[in-house]
């Protein structure tokens, strides 16, 4: 049984990190503006790009329909076609090898019998998260094929958000195989992981609207603290305006860094535990860096490399917490 739970844990490592590079993949085709380059969805012929002249012509001739070539790229060349769909293929490309990688495998620990029960349901319900995944991706691209050349911020919240869900039941499966059960509690640590995930998706806001391409500059906005137009939208107003998006980001992340920099000092003071004292100094670390890194990212525009670090890190710091919660609540050291 040992040996059969060291398969399963290199096999849910392998998985954890395949999602990482999703996750920062999805983020460069984002930023990249690739996400609208492949018009059709086919699951399985979609494997292959295409190859011959005639089938670059093909795509090519489908993506001149859409409104973001009517609008935004119109003239655009062969080649600079060829650039933006290699990032949205990849990133369907990945999505079929995760795929791939998680079912293959779970079927044969199934038949053989090698799951143990306490995690069988998690890793069903990754399952069909996973394929959801795949359905709300094509969903949220569709949204961009009709009449405005951008996808629907809630859509890409919801992908994002999703993805994240996934990325937390195969972590945190990962973590009851190695080191035990941790029941999920309504303490300090449970409060940062709920803050930093919401910032997250505070963030997912950012980058559907394009928030990040304006007010360049920290702290102010404007030259106010406040936006001029906060509050146009009404209720709305958090995800129909940019300047309300932004404002809430930067407000959620400055937020988050105290309350996460006072549950770092308060675990590594008060646990008896080696390993959270450890990860208590490796969480302030991370989100000092990952706070700096915005700050920059939105003083030079949001460019596709510091963009997709910013995202990286973002889900290294999600990582960091969800250990740490976990690590948290299996032992007695509450915080």
């Amino acid at each position: 049984m040992i040996l059969h739970s060291k398969y399963i844990s290199t096999w849910l490592i392998l998985n954890i990190s395949m999602v990482i590079l999703m996750i920062t993949i999805g983020g460069i085709t984002r930023l990249t503006d690739s996400g609208l380059s492949m018009v059709e969805w086919r699951p399985i012929m979609g494997f292959l790009p295409p190859i011959s002249e005639l089938d670059w012509k093909r795509v090519f001739d489908l993506y001149k329909e859409t409104p973001e070539y009517l609008i935004k790229n119109n003239g655009m060349s062969l080649s600079n076609f060829k650039e933006i769909f290699f990032w949205e293929y990849f990133h369907r490309l990945w999505g079929r090898l995760i795929g791939i990688i998680f079912i293959i495998p779970f079927i044969f620990f199934i038949i053989f019998k090698k799951i143990p029960k306490s995690i069988l349901y998690n890793l069903f319900l990754i399952l069909i998260l996973g394929s959801l995944q795949a359905i709300i991706g094509w969903w949220m691209v569709k949204s961009g094929l009709v009449n405005d050349p951008s996808v629907s911020q809630y859509r890409l919240v919801l992908h994002l958000s999703n993805a994240m869900l996934i990325l937390f039941l195969l972590t945190w499966t990962y973590l009851e195989l190695r080191e035990g059960p941790s029941k999920i509690q309504f303490n300090f640590s449970f409060f940062i992981f709920c803050l930093v995930s919401i910032t997250i998706i505070a963030g997912a806001f950012v980058a559907g609207m394009d928030a990040g391409l304006m007010y360049n500059e920290y702290p102010m906005m404007g030259g106010k603290l406040i936006p001029e137009n906060y509050g146009e939208y009404k209720l709305l107003d958090p995800f129909e305006n940019p300047a309300s998006a932004q404002f809430h980001h930067r407000h959620l992340a400055l937020f988050t860094l105290i309350c996460t920099l006072i549950f770092s000092y308060k675990s590594h003071k008060k646990s008896e535990d080696p390993k959270m004292k450890k990860i208590a100094l490796y969480i302030p670390v991370i989100i000092l860096v990952q706070f700096l890194l915005g700050i920059i990212t939105l003083i030079n525009m949001v460019p596709v490399h510091l963009g997709a670090l910013h995202q990286a890190v973002a889900i290294i710091l999600f990582l960091a917490v969800t250990y740490s919660m976990h690590r948290n609540n299996l032992k007695i050291n509450f915080i």
